[in-house]
Parts: structure tokens; sequence; C-alpha cells
């Protein structure tokens, strides 16, 4: 079996910066776990995997663009703290939720107000060309459900 659309794919990953610098490994824990098709993981990475058997191993190395994107100016602002949802001191570096008319997004605190903060909304890697390192440990067909809920469920995966 090879990793097409709709398959539920279980890697093991080590991500890399273009200094060869380890960012973060999945290594110590479970596996991710997503399902291929259904836009889970960054396109890059997805389309790498394409094709892929169990056991195989692949190094992938990514453009800014192919990964989470260039950084964009725009979404850096200064926003009301009172829109602004976190636990404890409000400080720089800090991952929050942001209330917009579109739901909650996830933004990174550059500098912390006593009324208002400083926020950017892009990814943190955003900008970098990165390297992946991924060992394929399993993969199965998606179940109707998943399919239908465009993620992988179980272990690892969304649970409802």
């Amino acid at each position: 079996m090879r990793v097409t659309e709709n398959s539920v794919v279980r890697f093991h990953y080590d991500l890399y910066n273009k200094d060869g610098e380890l960012l973060e490994s999945s290594r110590e824990g479970e596996p991710s776990i997503y399902l291929h098709g259904a836009n889970n993981i960054i396109r890059g990475l997805e389309q790498a995997l394409e094709g892929s058997e169990p056991g195989a191993r692949l190094e992938v190395e990514l453009s800014a663009e192919q990964a989470y994107g260039r950084r964009r100016d725009q979404l850096q602002q200064r926003v009301p703290i009172k829109h602004l949802l976190f636990k404890g001191k409000l400080r720089a570096g800090m991952a929050v939720q942001l209330n917009t008319d579109k739901g909650r997004r996830s933004v990174t605190v550059t500098k912390a107000g006593r009324h208002s903060a400083d926020i950017d909304g892009n990814h943190p890697l955003a900008g970098q060309a990165l390297r992946f390192v991924v060992d394929v440990v399993d993969l199965r067909e998606a179940e109707p459900e998943e399919i239908a809920h465009g993620h992988a469920h179980g272990p690892g995966g969304h649970q409802h």
C-alpha cells in the first residue's frame, strides 16, 4: 500500500531550519497522523509523502513558500487586550487566541501593554526554508467518517 488520497498516514519527523538546527521532533512520543489529501499538514510535505510506503524515510527540503509561506507584514498589528484569550499575565512570546469576526485565530504576542498588545498572525516558521526527515510508520485507508470530517480519527488524530 502507498500513500494516496484518503490514506491515513502515521509518521515520525524531525524538523530542521536552514542552518541544520533541530526545531522539533515527534520521535519521543506518538507518531503524527493525518488524512492525506485533506490539507491537514503543510502542502509541500504532503506532496513529498505522496506514493511513499510504510518504512520509507524521506528527507524533504521546502522553501518558505512550500512550508508556512512568506511573512506578511499586514498580519502584525496592535489590538485591544479584550480581544485576546490567554491565561496568566500577558507577555511577549506568548501564543494566544485572537477573537475576530471570522472566529478565533492563533497569534503570537510581540509586545504586551496595559490595554493593548502588538501581535503577529504569521506562523512562527513563516518565511523560513525548512528540512524534514520523515519516517512513514504505517498507513491505512480512511474510514468514510474520517473522509467526511476531513481529518484522521483515533490515537494521534482528532477525537470527537
